[in-house]
């Protein structure tokens, strides 16, 4: 596998597994900034192994820019939107779900 190639899948598997976080240099957690997305100033996350159900679709979400590798040219995932739906049984002030239809839509928490 080449280095390029190497380095989209990492990337790819990043936006989709979703944050992480890993030690930095100066002993604090250093968080990743993929998955996250924003619906009414709010920054949510991946959450990950819940079952839901999706409602009426809020709006627009914005999937925020991330470029975690600085050091890594062409690695950065640009900002783009999607459909931000209702999650039954929950205030969307801790949870929504996102994607481009609701058979689509992953669950996100805020952060």
């Amino acid at each position: 596998m080449t280095t390029a190639r190497l380095v989209m899948t990492v990337a790819t598997l990043a936006v989709v597994l979703g944050c992480s976080s890993g030690g930095s240099s100066g002993g604090e957690a250093a968080v990743s900034c993929a998955g996250v997305v924003t619906h009414e100033n709010r920054d949510y996350l991946p959450a990950q192994g819940e079952d839901f159900t999706v409602g009426e679709r809020l709006g627009t979400a914005r999937i925020l820019e991330c470029d975690d590798t600085p050091n890594d040219p062409g690695v950065a995932v640009p900002e783009s939107t999607t459909n931000a739906y209702l999650v039954e049984g929950r205030n969307p002030a801790e949870a929504i779900a996102v994607g481009d239809s609701p058979a689509l839509a992953r669950l996100v928490e805020i952060r």
